[in-house]
């Protein structure tokens, strides 16, 4: 009997991390759904990588949209029936015009929140009770060092407060699921030369993606609820 490759959702996948780790874990075997609000930027993308060999299918999604998320949940349930593995890594940095906390509006603070937190909340939402159904799942939330309350600096208050609040997300589900054989962690990926890094960062996408590859594919009893960077357990 032949047996069902894993299925993994990517959002935020037309570049950077999001892209890089499509590609590792296509090389892993599993077949990946990449996504993004750019339609003709993902079915370029996920042409090129079907040229090169890799099981990569693009479908459309912007995780700031309830229907969006619907419509995509209603295409994994009908096309696969499972889903194994959610990256979380659509996000953006709302504060690049800010100045500090003093000059940060509750609009650029929703603004924040609405990407990088309400959307992996949608997705989980959506997703996970598909993956207690096959009692397996893999969620992976990429967060960032900025949200950690252990280590909070001043400035970028809109990206800092989503990040933070995305890392309690992680808490929230992880300990609901806890006995489903589904792991949810949230990532560091560590300051990575992308479109938001910058070409200043010390990182390469292949770096920044190592870690949630790892996180993906953990095996059964491996960490739940945690925050990792370089596969290393850090403080919240």
């Amino acid at each position: 009997m032949q047996i069902q490759k894993r299925n993994a959702l990517v959002t935020g996948a037309n570049r950077g991390i999001g892209l890089e780790t499509c590609k590792q874990l296509a090389k892993l075997d599993i077949h990946i759904i990449l996504s993004c609000r750019n339609v003709e930027q993902g079915e370029t993308l996920s042409h090129e990588l079907q040229q090169a060999g890799l099981d990569i299918v693009f479908y459309p999604l912007d995780v700031a949209s309830d229907s969006s998320v619907e419509t995509m949940q209603r295409f994994i349930e009908n096309q696969y029936g499972r889903l194994d593995i959610l990256i979380n890594n659509a996000g953006i940095f709302p504060d690049a015009q800010v100045e500090n906390v003093f000059t940060c509006s509750v609009e650029q603070l929703r603004i924040g929140m609405e990407t990088n937190t309400f959307g992996a909340f949608r997705l989980c939402q959506a997703f996970i009770p598909l993956m207690q159904k096959n009692d397996y799942g893999r969620v992976v939330n990429v967060s960032s060092g900025m949200g950690q309350l252990a280590d909070m600096g001043g400035g970028f208050a809109s990206y800092r407060l989503s990040k933070t609040a995305l890392n309690a997300v992680t808490r929230i589900f992880a300990n609901e699921v806890s006995q489903n054989n589904i792991l949810v962690n949230s990532v560091c990926p560590g300051w990575v030369r992308t479109d938001m890094g910058g070409v200043h960062a010390e990182r390469d996408v292949s770096q920044g993606a190592e870690t949630i590859v790892w996180l993906a594919t953990l095996p059964e009893g491996g960490g739940n609820g945690l925050f990792f960077r370089d596969k290393k357990v850090i403080p919240w």
